[in-house]
């Protein structure tokens, strides 16, 4: 079945053709199909796996070359680009975590979002985005998991936006689109000086690259860190976490499938895949270590106070991935500097058994909405009797990520920890998060589904819902619980085939045990006090640490300093240019334009009016100056005496007098001439009559 794995993105790609284009208002056939190839993928990727483990074991622990299919698409002179899979055990875990979570997904939604206007569009946007998980896993090369990595977040757009009419869920859409352009900004310049010095965006060849010191030391340091930048906005990472809570307007579904178990650890998944990079670079590895701590801790302090019950949970997963975060990057440093660590192996173990709980978390949340038509856990309470199913498989899912043994979170969260012990920092915040992290989830446990109702028609109107929905609540409350015994030390599990034959825990750590147990099950404890038996009043606590629960309840202020920092002046900017642009530049060729169309109107009046006024007035003046005087010529000679008298005594008259008459005088004469007309006109006029009589 390895070799066809090609055909598990393959599969969901014909499934979102099939919907969008035939198949989009049979909503039966159009969810039954989508449900199928997730299912059909989830198969594959089991078979895909034991092949892998058998492969492991048949090699009796030696190294086993994984399977890889390439195909070029071009050869630059000092480039390959290239398409193809590779297979190998970190791809065969992550195609497990996202096929089981994306089917678990598909079959939840046919009931939850049974009766929604869009329903068919729904599955085809889910399919797509499994199209595009799958084919992030299965690259082979840094240039292919770019494509498929801007393909997660367009997919991932338009589920977050989903209820696009609604304006809170349009906006966090751009948000969570914006965000994730900034970090893959990082992501182009680390895979240019990649291409650049490598040659190639093969992994093995790059890797052979960074081994063999084709790297200078400084552009391996920007190129690995550019890479992480990447990781930082698809994973929420300080400082581009802001995205993940308001992702949550997206149907639950969705919060489950992106936002818990798979396009958030896509970005934990670039850096497992990139550790040969990260350890060739340990300053690089530093960072990412600490980037993980720093926003875990951050999370964690803000997940204490939020009473939307998607909001807890979306800060949690924020919390979690920089667990991971922090396991690589310190794995990374630890052995660019020839220590022997867990941390690699923490990282990608949390990923898988993470994917189990919170995906479990996220669609009983959704569960609870379903039944409750609210957000809120303070008018909640009381839902354990009301909805059973959903209640303790919400309680397992709780159980294991506060870390209660022999739950699937209690094997990958002790190896978190064991990870950081040999640096005092990162042990002691480590162990205060698992802290923060069980008393905040048992909190909202409580809250929900403990004490008495706090909403008496919300609790009158809930119910179980139907079991479309329940049964993949039961199947990874399952999961959540055996899903980390891989782990157990002495296993041919996880560790043995992840690590090709390396495995790290061979005995037991009773004391990293002891002290990891302890601090989850006291937040639990401290949760209890304070929300199921009262005998802590959190008001009073609130109220005593009013500054610092403020920063929590106000999620430090992020969103608010980012408002001044980037959009307030990003947003006057945008105006100013708009108002220049439209007074200023439109302005000048717009007042070009009308001084031209005036221009014009003026020639063509002074043309009109004054030109052809002018050739006009003259003929008219010599066509009517004509007119009268052509009566002159009346063909009669005493009538020509006459006139030839009367101009002799008006010359006469004209040169006796002053010059300064002339004006007066030629008046007259024009007069003159015009009465003679007149009247040999009317001379005229008689002889005609005269004939005509004669003739008569």
């Amino acid at each position: 079945m390895t070799e066809f794995a090609y055909l598990i993105p393959l599969l969901q790609l014909l499934s979102f053709v099939m919907i969008i284009f035939f198949l989009r208002w049979k909503e039966k056939v159009s969810s039954g199909l989508a449900v199928t190839m997730s299912v059909a993928a989830w198969v594959m990727s089991v078979w895909v796996l034991i092949e892998t483990i058998c492969k492991y074991i048949g090699a009796h622990g030696a190294h086993v070359e994984p399977f890889e299919i390439t195909y070029y698409l071009t050869v630059f002179p000092k480039i390959n680009l290239e398409i193809g899979i590779l297979v190998d055990a970190l791809t065969a875990m992550m195609l497990l975590v996202v096929s089981t979570i994306g089917a678990c997904v598909q079959i939840y939604s046919l009931g939850y979002m049974r009766g929604d206007k869009y329903f068919s569009r729904f599955f085809a946007y889910l399919s797509l985005f499994l199209f595009s998980m799958f084919g992030l896993v299965l690259a082979n090369n840094f240039f292919m998991i770019f494509i498929f990595w801007e393909l997660v977040g367009l997919t991932s757009y338009l589920l977050i936006g989903f209820y696009f009419e609604k304006k809170s869920a349009s906006d966090a859409g751009k948000k969570a689109f914006i965000t994730n352009r900034i970090g893959d900004l990082g992501f182009i310049i680390g895979l240019l000086l990649i291409g650049t010095y490598a040659g190639t965006f093969n992994y093995r060849e790059v890797f052979d690259a960074v081994s063999g010191g084709v790297f200078p030391p400084e552009v391996l340091v920007v190129a690995a860190i550019g890479l992480f930048c990447g990781a930082i906005g698809k994973s929420a990472q300080f400082p581009l976490h802001v995205w993940l809570p308001d992702a949550m307007e997206g149907p639950t579904p969705v919060s489950a499938l992106i936002h818990a178990a798979t396009m958030v650890v896509a970005g934990v998944y670039l850096v497992a895949r990139g550790m040969d990079i990260f350890v060739g670079s340990a300053d690089a590895a530093f960072v990412v270590a600490a980037i993980g701590l720093i926003t875990s801790f951050m999370a964690a302090t803000i997940a204490l106070t939020q009473n939307d019950i998607k909001r807890v949970l979306a800060y949690s997963t924020v919390s979690q991935l920089g667990y991971m975060i922090m396991a690589l990057g310190l794995y990374g440093y630890d052995t660019a500097n020839g220590i022997h660590s867990p941390g690699y192996y923490a990282g990608t173990f949390h990923l898988m058994t993470h994917a189990f709980f919170k995906g479990l978390l996220f669609l009983a949340a959704g569960s609870v909405i379903h039944a409750v038509h609210t957000n809120d856990i303070r008018e909640m309470g009381g839902l354990l009797k009301k909805m059973p199913k959903t209640g303790w498989t919400f309680l397992v899912a709780s159980a294991s990520i506060s870390g209660v043994p022999l739950t699937a979170g209690f094997f990958s969260k002790d190896e978190i920890v064991a990870a950081a012990a040999h640096h005092p920092v990162f042990y002691f915040f480590t162990l205060l998060i698992a802290f923060m992290t069980a008393f905040y989830m048992w909190r909202l446990c409580f809250m929900t589904f403990f004490g008495k109702p706090r909403d008496a028609e919300k609790f009158d109107h809930a119910h179980e819902s139907p079991a479309t929905m329940t049964g993949p609540l039961v199947f990874l409350g399952v999961l959540a619980v055996i899903g980390g015994w891989v782990g157990i030390p002495g296993m041919t599990g996880f560790s043995e085939f992840v690590f090709h034959g390396e495995p790290y825990h061979t005995h037991v750590d009773w004391v990293n045990i002891l002290i990891a147990s302890s601090v989850g099950l006291g937040g639990i404890y401290l949760a209890w006090l304070m929300y199921l038996k009262k005998a802590i009043s959190a008001d009073k606590i609130a109220q005593t640490f009013r500054p610092l629960y403020l920063m929590s309840l106000n999620k430090w202020w992020f969103d608010e300093l980012y408002d001044i920092v980037f959009i307030r002046p990003i947003l006057t900017l945008g105006r100013f240019l708009w108002t220049f642009d439209a007074r200023v530049i439109d302005g000048l060729v717009n007042g070009v334009a009308w001084f031209t169309l005036f221009w014009a109107e003026m020639k063509q009046l002074f043309d009109t009016y004054v030109i052809d006024g002018a050739v006009n007035g003259s003929g008219w003046l010599v066509s009517n100056l004509g007119q009268a005087l052509r009566y002159l010529q009346t063909g009669r000679v005493q009538f020509y005496t006459l006139f030839i008298v009367l101009m002799i005594i008006v010359l006469a008259t004209f040169r006796m007098l002053p010059t300064g008459t002339w004006l007066l005088w030629t008046l007259t004469f024009l007069c003159a001439a015009l009465l003679l007309g007149l009247i040999g006109r009317r001379t005229v006029t008689n002889t005609a009559h005269t004939e005509s009589e004669k003739q008569a």
